[in-house]
């Protein structure tokens, strides 16, 4: 085999065995899921949320959600007008379980 097609076959090969390489990362790490996704609330119980989360702490601004949190079914995060921010807990009924947070 002359040189040039040498270089021809190895080329092809290995760029096949690349190819090959990258499908299997990426069949891997579509099959392995991130640790940790966060699903902001939405819709009607969005508003049930944010509404359940300000009565309770009597002021401040909605700044995050998250359904499914580890903590509780919703977390609202509501920033004080102070700046502190709080997480507030609820559960699917949009009860509040607990807070995190340095209310003061």
């Amino acid at each position: 085999m002359n040189k040039t097609i040498r270089a021809s076959v190895v080329a092809v090969g290995l760029a096949g065995s690349l190819a090959l390489v990258g499908a299997a990362a990426t069949s891997v790490s579509a099959a392995s899921p991130p640790d940790e996704i966060d699903t902001p609330i939405s819709g009607p119980a969005l508003a049930s949320a944010s509404s359940a989360a300000l009565a309770h702490l009597g002021a401040g601004t909605v700044t995050d959600t998250e359904v499914n949190d580890e903590e509780s079914y919703y977390e609202v995060e509501v920033t004080l007008e102070n700046g502190h921010e709080i997480d507030v807990q609820l559960d699917e009924a949009f009860a509040v379980v607990s807070t995190d947070g340095n209310v003061e």
